[in-house]
C-alpha cells in the first residue's frame, strides 16, 4: 500500500514538473515544427487562459462594484448628514425670522401705544380638552409693579387684563373668559357695546351685548376698545365680527366676535402699566347703568 502511494506521488510530481516544461516548450517552438502534442498542449492552455481571464474579469468587476457601492454609500451618508444639517439650519433661521417679525411687531405696538409698558413672556398655559388655551401666565408680577386690572396686549390685539399677581408672575384674564367685560366700538359704524367672553372650551369667541337692532353691523367689521370706563386704552383691536343674529323681537342684536389674538400661539405680550385699575373684575364706569337700562327695557 505504501509502495502504491509512493508511485502515485512520484507520477503526480513528475507530471507537475514536466507540464510546465512541455507548455513552455510548445509556446517557444517554431510554429512550422509544431506537432500534434504541441497543438493539444496549446489548445488546453488557451482554454485554461480563457477561463482564467474570464474569472479574473468577473472577480475584478465584482470587486470594483463592491468598492463603488461602498463609496456611493459613504457619499450618500455624507450627503444625508449635510442635508440634515442644512435642514436644521433652515428651520433655525425660519424660527428666528418668525421671532424677529413677532418682536418687531411688538416693538411697533409699544411705540404706537406710548406710555409705560412692560414686555413679558408667556410662561404657562392652561389648555382645555379641545386644545384651547383658557388661561395664560406671564413672567411679570408684583416685583415689576404689575397690578390686577392692567391691560395686556399682543401685536395682534387685545389679550385681556391681569387677574392676579404673585411674586414675579401673574395670571391673565383672557377676553374670551366668561368673567371678562370690555367696552368696545365697531370701527366702521361707531356703534358701542359690551364685549363679554363666551368661555367656550372648543373655540375662542366673545359676544357684544347691548348693541341696538338699528346699528348696521356687518360680518367682517373690526371691533376696537372704546376707551370708556378707564380700563382699556382706546383703539386697541379686539377682533372681527363673524356672526350676527337679529331676533324678531327685542331691542338688541346678538353679535359674535372672533378675537384677533391666537391665544394658542401667544409667546410675548405687553402689560400697559399706565392708567390701569387695581380691581380687574370691577365693572367699568357706566356699565351698571347700562345693565340697568337693558333690564328695564326688556321688562
Amino acid at each position: 500500500m505504501n509502495q502504491i502511494k509512493r508511485v502515485r506521488d512520484g507520477i503526480i510530481s513528475f507530471v507537475l514538473l514536466a507540464l510546465p516544461f512541455f507548455v513552455l516548450s510548445a509556446h517557444l517552438r517554431d510554429p512550422a515544427r509544431i506537432n500534434s502534442v504541441d497543438e493539444w498542449i496549446l489548445g488546453g492552455t488557451s482554454n485554461f487562459q480563457s477561463v482564467a481571464a474570464t474569472a479574473a474579469r468577473w472577480t475584478s468587476d465584482v470587486f470594483e462594484d463592491y468598492v463603488y457601492l461602498v463609496e456611493v454609500r459613504e457619499e450618500n451618508d455624507r450627503l444625508r448628514a449635510q442635508v440634515a444639517r442644512l435642514e436644521e439650519e433652515r428651520q433655525r433661521l425660519a424660527s428666528q425670522g418668525i421671532e424677529n417679525r413677532r418682536l418687531r411687531s411688538l416693538l411697533q405696538l409699544r411705540e404706537r401705544l406710548g406710555g409705560e409698558v412692560l414686555a413679558a413672556q408667556v410662561i404657562g398655559k392652561d389648555v382645555s380638552p379641545f386644545f384651547r388655551v383658557t388661561r395664560i401666565e406671564i413672567d411679570r408680577g408684583e416685583r415689576d409693579h404689575v397690578r390686577p386690572g392692567m391691560p395686556v396686549v399682543a401685536a395682534q390685539g387685545l389679550v385681556g387684563q391681569v387677574r392676579r399677581t404673585f411674586g414675579r408672575y401673574c395670571d391673565v384674564l383672557l377676553v374670551v373668559d366668561r368673567t371678562s367685560a370690555v367696552d368696545v366700538t365697531v370701527q366702521r359704524t361707531g356703534a358701542r357695546g359690551m364685549l363679554r367672553g363666551t368661555g367656550e372650551s372648543e373655540r375662542y369667541m366673545a359676544r357684544i351685548q347691548y348693541l341696538g337692532r338699528e346699528d348696521a353691523v356687518r360680518v367682517g367689521d373690526l371691533v376696537h376698545t372704546s376707551g370708556l370706563g378707564q380700563r382699556f386704552p382706546a383703539s386697541i383691536l379686539v377682533g372681527r365680527v363673524t356672526r350676527i343674529v337679529r331676533q324678531e323681537f327685542g331691542l338688541w342684536q346678538e353679535v359674535e366676535v372672533t378675537p384677533a389674538v391666537d391665544f394658542s400661539s401667544l409667546e410675548e405680550v405687553l402689560v400697559l402699566t399706565e392708567g390701569s385699575r387695581e380691581q380687574s373684575l370691577a365693572p367699568a364706569q357706566g356699565e351698571d347703568e347700562r345693565d340697568a337700562r337693558a333690564r328695564a327695557a326688556e321688562l
